[in-house]
C-alpha cells in the first residue's frame, strides 16, 4: 500500500514519442513548422507529458530513452525486434528535439547505451521504491514484472490522459501470479511485437496457467511428466529458445544509472519552457504549461 508523500514518475520516453507521432500521421498531420522540421510527434509528447503530471501529481519526473537498435538483447539474439523498419524520415529529427522540450521542463533525460528504456525504469525503481512512491507510464506491459506495494503501472490507453491502471493488488486478481513469475509467462508465450518466439504454439492462456500451477520454468520442466504430449515435445522442441526468451523477458535493473533525486524535482519554469516552444514554433500549447 502506498503511503508516502514522495512520488516518482518514470516515463517511457519512446513509448509516448510514438504513439504521439503515428496518432496524427495516419492523417499525414505532420505539423512541419517555419524551418520546414516536423513538430507533431514532441507536440503530442507535451500534450502527454502534462495530462500524466496532472493526473498521477508526482513530486519527482524522470525521462527514460532507448539509446538506438544495438543492444545487449540484440547480441543475445539478432533477431530481436528485428521486424521492426526504420522510423519514418518525418519522426527522425522529432528524437533529439523532443529531449531538449523535456530538459526544458527541468526533466532528466536518462539513456544508457546497449540498454533499453525499460532496463533504465527498472534501475531506477529497485533503486527508489524502498525510499518513495513510483509511477511508470508505458505502452509496454513487459513492465508488469516490477510492480510491488510502492509501483504503480500506467498502461497509455486510446487518447491522452487515458490509462490501464495496475497495482500489485490489481495484477495478482487477474493473474493469479506475482509479478516476477511474468517473466516465465513471457518466455513462454514469445513477444511478436520484440520478435522472439517462445515456445512455439504455446500461448498466453496456457503460459499464465502453467506458471499458475508449476510457479517457473524450472517448476514446469521438474514436472514436464505431467504434462499433456503436445505440451512435453513443444517444451523439449524449442527448450534453448524458451531459456533464450526469458533473457530477453527479463528487465534488467542494474544498469549503471546515478541519479541525485533533486534533478528530478517537479517544478517547471514557464519562461523556460514557453522559449521552447517559441523556438520550435509549437502552436496551441500555451494554455497547457500553467503547470
Amino acid at each position: 500500500m502506498k503511503g508516502n508523500d514522495r512520488e516518482l514518475l518514470l516515463i517511457d520516453g519512446m513509448a509516448l514519442l510514438f504513439r504521439s507521432f503515428y496518432a496524427t500521421a495516419i492523417n499525414g498531420d505532420f505539423m512541419f513548422n517555419s524551418q520546414g522540421i516536423p513538430t507533431n510527434a514532441i507536440h503530442g509528447f507535451v500534450k502527454h507529458l502534462i495530462a500524466a503530471v496532472r493526473a498521477i501529481g508526482p513530486t519527482h519526473v524522470v525521462c527514460c530513452w532507448d539509446m538506438g537498435s544495438t543492444t545487449f538483447r540484440t547480441e543475445m539474439f539478432p533477431q530481436y525486434k528485428a521486424n521492426r523498419g526504420e522510423p519514418p524520415l518525418e519522426l527522425v529529427p522529432q528524437f533529439e528535439l523532443v529531449k531538449e522540450v523535456v530538459s526544458a521542463f527541468d526533466i532528466p533525460n536518462i539513456g544508457v547505451l546497449g540498454a533499453e528504456a525499460d532496463d533504465c525504469i527498472g534501475t531506477l525503481t529497485k533503486q527508489w521504491e524502498t525510499k518513495m512512491n513510483i509511477s511508470i507510464l508505458t505502452g509496454d506491459q513487459d513492465i508488469l514484472q516490477l510492480l510491488s506495494e510502492m509501483v504503480t503501472v500506467y498502461l497509455l490507453g486510446k487518447g491522452i490522459g487515458n490509462y490501464n491502471v495496475y497495482t500489485l493488488e490489481r495484477f495478482q486478481q487477474e493473474k493469479g501470479i506475482l509479478p516476477r513469475q511474468f517473466i516465465d509467462v513471457k518466455a513462454l508465450m514469445g513477444d511478436a511485437s520484440d520478435n522472439y518466439p517462445g515456445v512455439r504454439g504455446i500461448g498466453e492462456k496456457t503460459a499464465l496457467k502453467l506458471v499458475q500451477q508449476y510457479g517457473s520454468i524450472e517448476g514446469i520442466l521438474e514436472n514436464i511428466h505431467l504434462l499433456t504430449e503436445s505440451q512435453r515435445q513443444k517444451l523439449r522442441e524449442h527448450l534453448d529458445m524458451l531459456h533464450l526468451s526469458r533473457k530477453l523477458a527479463k528487465i534488467y535493473c542494474d544498469i549503471p544509472i546515478a541519479l541525485r533525486l533533486e534533478e528530478a524535482k517537479w517544478e517547471a519554469n514557464e519562461d523556460k519552457v514557453q522559449q521552447i516552444f517559441d523556438h520550435l514554433e509549437l502552436k496551441g500549447l500555451d494554455k497547457l504549461i500553467n503547470v
